[in-house]
């Protein structure tokens, strides 16, 4: 602890996250020691009362917890590979964006070392952290979740899912997941109406509606998943959805539009139906997903 009570952090990485993370630690008086590849960007908070270390060693000397935020995992063992045995006794927490398998290889790698590893997903973008509408997975060492608690909780909600340190990454990915897929079916409604000459700013009300209204599909679909039951009380059968599905691909050839964004539920659908699964809900796709 400092003199005044605050952890005392190591950050390495100051690109737009690694930066709003910094800033957050500053602002609620956490000493913090930076590093950065490209030195000129370690000013800004520099400026804020940030340590700047000119090496990684002289990062990791700093401080016995250290945060790291680059581009990938291949990055942060391009920055620690060179300088490993110099992470015993450390605390390393990892908010790099990865896979669950990254996270599960670079524990054991930590570990290995003689460090204690703790892996995170952040639900939020730059502006957002330091903000009630951040939130931060963690999974790996609930030693290293608790003693980092109080400078971790300066970023946002922190939730600890468990030991596995493939959870927060799996957690983080499957959020992803859900918006790309919102994401998808926006865009394709923006492509549609604008093949018309509908400004999207006035087609985005009716959409806003549409989406707020089939809002309770998220509920309705986990409790059909965690029951196994996709018969009981379906409204819209899977064969009825799947017979009409192909008049969007159709409606946006015709529009001149691709409907290549949409086309893979149709096969997943078709399946689902040649299976003798048509008076399923939708969500009974979900199984076939399953490997």
């Amino acid at each position: 602890m400092s003199e005044h009570g605050k952890t005392p952090v190591t950050v390495l990485g100051l690109g737009a996250m690694g930066t709003a993370l910094t800033e957050a630690l500053l602002a609620a008086g956490h000493p913090v020691t930076v590093w950065n590849r490209t030195a000129g960007r370690a000013e800004a908070v520099a400026a804020k009362g940030a340590s700047v270390a000119s090496t990684v060693s002289e990062a990791l000397a700093a401080n016995q917890i250290v945060i790291a935020c680059l581009l990938d995992y291949d990055s942060v063992h391009e920055v620690l590979d060179p300088v490993a045995s110099e992470l015993k006794g450390r605390q390393l927490i990892n908010l790099t964006n990865g896979t669950p398998g990254q996270a599960r290889e670079m524990s054991a790698w930590a570990e290995e070392l003689g460090a204690e590893y703790l892996d995170g997903g952040i639900m939020a973008v730059p502006p957002m952290i330091g903000t009630p509408a951040a939130f931060i997975f963690y999974s790996g060492s609930g030693t290293v979740y608790g003693r980092a608690r109080t400078a971790l909780d300066t970023f946002g909600g922190a939730n600890y899912l468990g030991a596995d340190p493939g959870l927060a990454p799996l957690h983080d990915i499957a959020l992803l997941s859900g918006m790309y897929g919102f994401f998808i079916g926006v865009i394709q409604a923006y492509a549609l109406v604008g093949s018309a000459g509908v400004k999207a700013r006035e087609f985005a009300p009716l959409l806003r509606a549409w989406i707020d209204a089939m809002g309770g599909f998220l509920e309705r679909s986990a409790e059909q998943i965690d029951d196994g039951d996709y018969v009981t009380d379906v409204v819209s059968n899977i064969g009825m959805q799947a017979a009409a599905y192909p008049n969007l691909a159709q409606a946006a050839k015709d529009q001149g539009i691709s409907a290549e964004l949409l086309t893979p539920l149709q096969s997943l659908m078709d399946r689902r139906v040649a299976d003798g699964r048509g008076a399923e809900d939708l969500i009974g796709v979900i199984e076939l997903l399953k490997k």
